[in-house]
């Protein structure tokens, strides 16, 4: 199988990291989307220091996906030194926990930006070359959808994934005609990032929030406390990423709309092992 040429986005740590990381490691070359091009090389050394044992390593490239001329000047470069790009991997934004009413229109902006509209760039730009080949492959990656349903607060995180889900499968009909694919990987976690601190998006109207917090109280902790309980592991983390290697390496036509993935063991809702 000849090498895909990918890009992934939020690749900085957590999940894209991870993907990245698998991605190169199948023998792809994958380009991983940070903030800023951090000048690691695509191969180092194995960790325990063997110099005769190498690791692929995913190649960093500057990306930021809320400026539009950053995404064009990283698709630039990647088309520059690699002639194409075969796959884009979509990786989703911290979680947002509070109520509702309680972020301001500005965030809900900012929120939909980061989950949704940095997409939207970074697709206007790759899929002129992929409908040109009429080949090419769309993934967007997402935490559970379902947190509203274990808990309050996590609204927003749903209605997030909800319209991913939307955006993806109208790219799919659209795109056919083109021989280019979209799909959605579920990768069975609630944060996309790993550590003890969870990375998330509150409410800027305070005032509003503690209302809720006054009318419900410990409410908020108790939610901070099962989005906790639901570690990301790195086993979960690989699983995720080797899910996305194998819808790349999938037989194009074969590539199912929506895969769940994750850790040997898992209980995942969905896939009838949840009782």
């Amino acid at each position: 199988m000849m090498p895909k040429i990918i890009l992934v986005t939020g690749a900085s740590s957590g999940l894209g990291a991870a993907t990245a990381q698998a991605l190169a490691e199948a023998g792809h070359i994958a380009y991983a989307g940070t903030g800023a091009a951090s000048g690691r090389p695509p191969v180092a050394f194995a960790p325990d220091g063997d110099p005769g044992l190498q690791v692929a390593r995913p190649r960093p490239i500057a990306l930021d996906v809320a400026d539009q001329r950053s995404v064009n000047a990283a698709v630039t470069a990647i088309t520059a030194e690699a002639g194409r790009i075969d796959c884009v991997v979509h990786t989703m934004g911290p979680v947002p926990r509070g109520p509702v009413e309680s972020f301001t229109p500005y965030q809900l902006a900012q929120i939909y930006d980061a989950n949704v509209l940095s997409t939207q760039r970074v697709n206007r730009a790759v899929l002129p070359q992929m409908r040109e080949r009429r080949d090419g492959l769309l993934v967007w990656v997402v935490s559970r959808g379902d947190l509203a349903d274990e808990a309050p607060f996590l609204a927003l995180h749903s209605e997030s994934v909800a319209v991913i889900d939307h955006l993806a499968a109208s790219y799919a009909k659209e795109l056919a005609g083109f021989g280019v694919e979209a799909t959605v990987v579920v990768a069975g976690l609630s944060v996309p990032e790993t550590g003890r601190r969870l990375r998330l998006v509150l409410p800027d109207d305070l005032g509003t929030a503690q209302a809720y917090e006054g009318r419900y109280p410990g409410l908020v902790d108790r939610v901070d406390a099962h989005l906790a309980g639901q570690a990301v592991t790195a086993a979960r983390l690989a699983g995720a990423a080797q899910a996305v290697a194998g819808l790349v390496e999938s037989p194009k036509g074969a590539r199912p709309p929506r895969v769940t993935a994750g850790a040997p063991g898992d209980r995942l809702p969905g896939t009838g092992d949840d009782g």
